[in-house]
């Protein structure tokens, strides 16, 4: 056993004030209006979002069988908008308790929609469409990950930060 597998050899309380310090220990302590305030951040965002999401799914009916443009669209521009936004906030913004809480998980996370996404492969598979099916979630991914990059990409550009290369050049000797 190494110092480092030590504690492997400990046994952790399983019940009583004990434990609860255990748990105590590892998370801090949050204020309950706190906590409150960034939960009203994040739904006053996901009621956004989601509306947002409604709208372009409304102005883009997908017929049977057809390619789900709508939910296609939300997904890799909410890709597009959380890779520039998490630029913005991790090098451009100062710290915000609630930036990122509202508008990554609140009115992005309402926007962007993994469940609808993926229940519309499932009926298309289960209605034989393979090849919209396919195309749909093989495309998606792929959007996905470009549309993160050129968010990011762009939001460098705009804030006027160095791309990854030009920083890696700068740090080698």
């Amino acid at each position: 056993m190494t110092p480092h597998d030590r504690h492997l050899d400990q046994e952790l309380p399983a019940t009583g004030s004990e434990a609860d310090d255990v748990f105590r220990a590892r998370s801090p302590a949050r204020h309950p209006a706190r906590t409150a305030a960034i939960l009203a951040v994040i739904g006053l965002g996901g009621g956004i979002g989601s509306s947002a999401r409604h709208l372009l799914a409304q102005a883009l009916p997908t017929p049977a069988g057809g390619f789900p443009w709508a939910t296609f669209l939300t997904n890799v521009s909410g890709c597009f908008l959380l890779g520039a936004l998490m630029v913005f906030v991790l090098d451009v913004w100062p710290p915000s308790r609630y930036v990122r809480p509202f508008f990554g998980v609140g009115v992005l996370g309402g926007f962007t929609t993994f469940s609808t996404f993926t229940g519309e492969i499932v009926h298309l598979a289960r209605d034989g469409h393979w090849a919209v099916a396919d195309s749909y979630a093989l495309d998606s991914l792929i959007a996905g990950l470009v549309a993160v990059w050129c968010g990011m990409a762009l939001a460098r550009t705009v804030a006027g930060l160095p791309s990854r290369r030009a920083r890696e050049s700068k740090e080698r000797p």
